[in-house]
């Protein structure tokens, strides 16, 4: 999986300004207007593909692009309106790419049938509720490096790498906990908000 919001090495102040003030008009009306009846749909092929993988044991391939093509409009939108990202999202769900927002999820071959109902039945019980009581209180660290990075780009027009990452790594955790809940993945979200390789890099 790749989820990553590319860090710029510089930020425009009129841009953090307008969207301060002015965010919600014209960014977050009409791409969570239109949002909203996509994820309506999203919610639909998800109950679809229960049952698809219930008896398959394989989440319907096209019903699976069209999640992922969800969850990257979703991401594109709130790299803008956190101030992670400059620049104008781009509406719809069949956008090529935007080259400061990556979301790549891999297709499953097969899933779990015995995961599918584990998850379905007891999956707030064991993956929502402990991850979102920890992620809380990361969410609240991310809030208060936003509030500062706020004026940090608007006298400086720099982000603080360090800042950026966390909290790109803060919505990235969330994303994996996501994923699973949706029946996207049989991987179980580990309690971290780093970045595929950097896991990878820590168990080797």
């Amino acid at each position: 999986m790749t989820f990553n919001i590319q860090h710029q090495e510089k930020y425009s102040r009129g841009e953090l300004l307008l969207r301060t003030f002015f965010g919600w008009l014209y960014i977050g009306i009409p791409h969570g207007f239109l949002l909203m009846f996509v994820g309506i749909w999203s919610s639909i092929l998800t109950f679809i593909s229960f049952w698809v993988i219930l008896f398959t044991g394989r989440y319907p391939q096209s019903f699976y692009e069209f999640q992922v093509k969800y969850l990257r409009w979703y991401t594109r939108v709130y790299a803008r309106l956190w101030n992670l990202s400059d620049g104008y999202p781009a509406f719809g769900t069949s956008v090529p790419s935007d080259e400061k927002v990556q979301v790549e999820v891999p297709y499953p071959e097969k899933l779990s049938r015995g995961i599918l109902i584990l998850k379905v039945l007891f999956g707030w019980l064991y993956c929502a509720l402990p991850h979102v009581i920890i992620w809380y209180f990361r969410m609240l660290a991310s809030f208060f490096l936003m509030f500062f990075a706020w004026f940090v780009v608007l006298f400086t027009g720099n982000y603080p790498a360090n800042w950026h990452r966390f909290n790109v790594g803060t919505f990235r955790w969330m994303f994996r906990v996501n994923l699973y809940l949706y029946l996207m993945t049989d991987e179980y979200p580990p309690f971290s908000g780093k970045s595929e390789e950097e896991l990878n890099s820590t168990v080797s």
